[in-house]
């Protein structure tokens, strides 16, 4: 089986469950040896290098773990409280586009409380992003009233004095 190299913006968990993006693969200036480039989404955003070859390996071990868990393991089959929807072509969630879209602090506000119990912890990194926020590791339905709170916070100091009408 063929490894698949990752690709700019592929996402993936450290072995401590802390998550980070893919940025770029590299070429090492003496060695020319492939490196991978990502950055953490979490803290401070630090960005990282590490050999390709180290990467792939460390994620190869990391899926056999994962593998011979499931197989040891008494695993029991629990429905999660919201499901991942994917979209067709690699398109962005419709209500990320609505928030991206919004003009005010207020309008983006109502995007979020919109969701309610369907949002899911993708969406909340989203939003979080565009907005310049960390909202901590959890469980979704506490990240999402931080989300709201954090985004209230913000509109109290929101000022159109430098926007152009």
């Amino acid at each position: 089986m063929e490894r698949v190299i990752p690709k700019p913006g592929e996402k993936f968990l450290d072995t401590d469950k802390k998550p980070y993006q893919i940025l770029c693969v590299a070429n090492g200036v003496e060695t020319k040896e492939k490196m991978l480039v990502y950055q953490a989404l979490y803290g401070e955003f630090e960005c990282f290098v590490r050999p390709l070859g180290m990467f792939m390996e460390e994620a190869a071990s990391k899926k056999q773990q994962e593998k011979e868990t499931l197989k040891t393991a008494d695993v029991k089959e629990e429905l999660p409280k919201r499901e991942a929807v994917t979209y067709e072509n690699n398109q962005a969630d419709p209500a990320l586009l609505q928030f991206l879209d919004a003009d005010t602090l207020e309008e983006k506000y109502q995007v979020i409380k919109s969701l309610g119990n369907s949002i899911t912890n993708r969406l909340i990194d989203d939003f979080a992003v565009t907005l310049d926020l960390v909202i901590p590791d959890g469980e979704v339905d506490i990240r999402y009233q931080q989300l709201l709170s954090s985004v209230r916070t913000l509109q109290k100091f929101e000022t159109t004095r430098f926007r152009r009408r």
